[in-house]
């Protein structure tokens, strides 16, 4: 079931924030949204990188895995620079390599595949048996429901406008300091239209990739990523596209954390579509630690 969806200033800006300047043939400029957040979200560099690696890639091959690794953290203030390698182009396949550059240094690589679509083999994992969307609580009814009495720096982090919806199936997670099971399922959806283009489709959905992971990691730890007394970032992201994305409806992002230790926590996901086709996967080691105290 597709849905009409109306204009919005937040997905509005997320598909400006995407479209890069080109600077030179293999060489683009990327712009943050001044929504006051300390460093650039993850998702924004892997999302920007994909489209500057996209525009270099012959039309008709389409990105199919992508590995990427945070360096140092994005500052929100200054444009980045992405800059992108030639590596291989043959027959079928081709591949890209990009650095993101702010103040002269890396902060983000990724290297990232192309591939011609072609049939072959076919199977795929099944998806979870969960609620659908319409039976949970919306944003709205969360909001409502309990925020009221949540810390403001938790506040302000739920009631800023966002591009992408998020429905949790449990809440558990998000309202009990419990330790509980490292696993979630949470259905995401785009707040607005996205444009009907592959490469764009696929770079909003590896934008929202990076949603929520590092907190599947701490959930058997009885914490948040919105816990002060933490140091949490994105390390590593890896992302395969099985088939192509279609984002005019509700996502099932399947999550579980099978391993923390030495200050890392691992994440896997799977991205599902309503009616249970496999769009992508997605794994993920994030900094997890308690900051240190004088």
């Amino acid at each position: 079931m597709s849905r009409h969806q109306p204009k919005n200033p937040a997905m509005d800006l997320l598909i400006e924030t995407l479209d890069l300047e080109q600077l030179e043939v293999r060489l683009f400029r990327g712009q943050s949204p001044q929504v006051g957040w300390q460093r650039v979200f993850g998702g924004q560099v892997i999302g920007q990188a994909l489209v500057a690696a996209t525009r270099t890639v012959e039309e008709g091959r389409f990105v199919h895995s992508l590995h990427a690794y945070f360096v140092r953290p994005g500052d929100p203030a200054v444009p980045i620079i992405y800059d992108v390698e030639n590596i291989r182009d043959g027959g079928s396949f081709a591949t890209r390599r990009v650095t993101a550059i702010q103040h002269g240094k890396p902060i983000y690589f990724m290297t990232a595949s192309f591939q011609d679509d072609e049939e072959g083999f076919e199977h795929q994992a099944s998806m979870p048996d969960v609620p659908m969307p319409e039976h949970l609580l919306g944003e709205a009814e969360l909001k409502e429901r309990f925020l009221t009495q949540a810390p403001s720096h938790i506040r302000a982090y739920w009631e800023r406008p966002r591009p992408i919806e998020l429905r949790p199936v449990a809440l558990d997670h998000y309202f009990s300091a419990e330790k509980l099971e490292p696993s979630q399922n949470i259905w995401v959806r785009t707040t607005g239209p996205v444009p009907a283009k592959r490469h764009l489709q696929a770079a909003v959905l590896a934008y929202l990739s990076d949603m929520t992971l590092l907190d599947t990691s701490l959930f058997a730890h009885g914490t948040s990523v919105l816990d002060r007394r933490l140091q949490v970032a994105s390390l590593d992201h890896a992302m395969w596209f099985h088939r192509p994305p279609i984002l005019d409806d509700w996502l099932l992002y399947s999550q579980d954390s099978p391993s923390a230790f030495g200050g890392r926590g691992m994440t896997r996901g799977a991205i599902f579509s309503r009616s249970g086709t496999l769009l992508a996967s997605v794994a993920q080691e994030g900094l997890i630690r308690k900051k240190a105290t004088d």
